[in-house]
C-alpha cells in the first residue's frame, strides 16, 4: 500500500512558511507533478539537482530530507571522514554551480526580453512624451486625458532603468554627446530646448533627444 507522506510535507512547508504545495513547486522551480512524487513517498526517484532544490525551499539539510521521506534507504558504509567531507564539497560544489548557472541564464533571458521591448516601443518611446506635452499645454484637447492611463507603462520602463535625458520643454546646456540639433547652430553650453526626449537604458545611451535654441537665432538676451 502506498504511503502517503503529505502529511509531514505539510508540517516543512508550514516551517518554511509555503502555504500550498503549487507555493512549494514554485519556491523549488519542480513541477506539481514531482511534489506529488514526493507525497506518494517517491523522493528516492528525483534526480540529486531536485533534493537539492526542494530541501532548500523547505529550509532543510538533503539528509534530514532523506531521512524522514526514506526511511528505507540504508546508511552508507563507514568511511573516513575526509571522504565524507570530500562528498558534502562535491554535492555543495555542484549545487552552487547549478544556481550560478540558473542566475546567469535568468539575467541573460532579461536583458534580451528588455532589448526587444525596448525595440518594440522604440516610436513610442521617442513621440509620446512630445504629444504628451503638446496635450498638457492645453486641457481642451481630448488627448490629455490619456496622459494618466500611461503612467503605468512609464513606471515599467523606470523599473527597467530606462530614464529620460531631460522632459521635453526643458531648457538645458547643449551636449553634442546628448542632444541632436534640429535647426541653426549653436555652441557647447547654450542654452537648448528638449523637443523630442532621448533616453539612457542604465548606463548605456539609447536615444540622444532632439533639441533646438532656446532663443531664436539674432534673438538677444
Amino acid at each position: 500500500m502506498p504511503v502517503d507522506y503529505t502529511g509531514p510535507l505539510q508540517q516543512l512547508m508550514a516551517q518554511a512558511g509555503i502555504s500550498s504545495f503549487r507555493a512549494l513547486a514554485r519556491a523549488s522551480g519542480l513541477s506539481v507533478g514531482i511534489i506529488l512524487q514526493v507525497r506518494r513517498g517517491q523522493l528516492e526517484r528525483l534526480r540529486l539537482e531536485g533534493v537539492l532544490r526542494l530541501s532548500q525551499a523547505l529550509g532543510v539539510s538533503v539528509e534530514d530530507l532523506l531521512r524522514q521521506f526514506v526511511p528505507d534507504l540504508k546508511p552508507a558504509p563507514a568511511s573516513p571522514p575526509t571522504a565524507d567531507a570530500d562528498r558534502v564539497a562535491a554535492v555543495q560544489a555542484e549545487y552552487d554551480r547549478l544556481q550560478a548557472q540558473f542566475t546567469e541564464q535568468r539575467e541573460v533571458l532579461q536583458a534580451a526580453f528588455q532589448a526587444e521591448a525596448l525595440s518594440t516601443l522604440e516610436a513610442w518611446l521617442l513621440q509620446w512624451p512630445t504629444a504628451a506635452y503638446a496635450a498638457q499645454q492645453n486641457a481642451q484637447v481630448p488627448a490629455a486625458r490619456l496622459v494618466p492611463l500611461m503612467q503605468p507603462v512609464e513606471k515599467l520602463l523606470a523599473a527597467w532603468g530606462v530614464r529620460a535625458i531631460a522632459p521635453v520643454g526643458a531648457e538645458v546646456p547643449y551636449d553634442p554627446t546628448l542632444h541632436q540639433l534640429m535647426e541653426g547652430s549653436i555652441q557647447p553650453g547654450d542654452l537648448v530646448r528638449i523637443r523630442y526626449t532621448g533616453y539612457w537604458h542604465d548606463d548605456k545611451l539609447l536615444y540622444r533627444a532632439k533639441v533646438s535654441p532656446a532663443k531664436p537665432p539674432g534673438a538677444s538676451g
